[in-house]
């Protein structure tokens, strides 16, 4: 299996999903690309990137004067962490209470439910194999 990552904080998965949807950039571009969410000084973002690389959450090119960073693993696999994280510490590790207790707290919409359902149809079929 692979090497779990340190969980992101709030600030590293904002930053992630700027990268995540931008691709590799420079600081200058994750603080612009976040302007409009957060009120965060480039300083702050700079600070908060170099911690990430550090923590093998971003990689960083330093082959230019302008450094640029990349998200290490994809969203999916980000995502895949931090449910299996959340499971195991909130819902003693049961993946129906977390799906039962989304459900309850947010009602999915027709479409949703019907991705839901192709889903376990899915692993159903997988796991028959």
């Amino acid at each position: 299996m692979a090497k779990l990552l340190p969980r992101p904080t709030d600030a590293e998965l904002a930053i992630l999903r700027v990268l995540w949807d931008a691709g590799p950039a420079t600081v200058r571009q994750v603080h612009e690309a976040m302007a409009g969410d957060r009120d965060t000084g480039y300083t702050t973002t700079l600070k908060l990137m170099q911690i990430m690389a550090e923590k093998g959450l971003v990689t960083r090119d330093e082959s230019s004067r302008t450094h640029v960073y990349a998200a290490r693993v994809s969203r999916d696999r980000t995502q895949r962490q931090l449910v299996n994280d959340l499971i195991d510490r909130a819902f003693g590790g049961s993946a129906a209470a977390l799906v039962l207790q989304a459900l309850s707290a947010q009602p999915a919409s027709e479409e949703e439910l019907g991705e839901i359902r192709r889903l376990i149809d899915d692993y159903r079929r997988t796991r028959t194999r």
